[in-house]
């Protein structure tokens, strides 16, 4: 009886042996797929910030030309302005010349009619 009963004791201590050797084996495996995981999860939120550092960059020296663009038409268009108000200025001028002219013609028109 002892014999059998040590025989089974055997065997149940090799078969818990076995057990819990796959248990550590299943338990390192996990732990290696998880630092797989953590990995690669650092790896896509790594490129994930550089691709969105790479975008803000991006926008920002877009941004930088829209003002700057949109400063030079700003500029450009007072200039214009300026211009359009110095013609209407000098069509104002030439147009009280031309009338001073026609009243001095309509003038020697008249005294060379008498």
């Amino acid at each position: 009886q002892l014999h059998l009963t040590m025989s089974e004791k055997n065997e149940l201590t090799k078969s818990l042996e076995m057990v819990q050797k796959e248990l550590q084996e299943k338990e390192s495996e996990m732990k290696r797929e998880i630092s797989e995981y953590k990995d690669r999860l650092l790896q896509a939120e790594k490129e994930h910030q550089d691709a969105l550092t790479e975008a803000n960059q991006k926008n920002e020296v877009e941004t930088e030309a829209c003002r700057d663009k949109m400063n030079l038409l700003e500029h450009f268009i007072s200039s214009q302005k300026l211009e359009i108000e110095h013609l209407k200025s000098n069509k104002e001028e030439l147009n009280n010349s031309l009338k001073e002219a026609n009243q001095t013609l309509e003038e020697l028109l008249k005294t060379k009619v008498r």
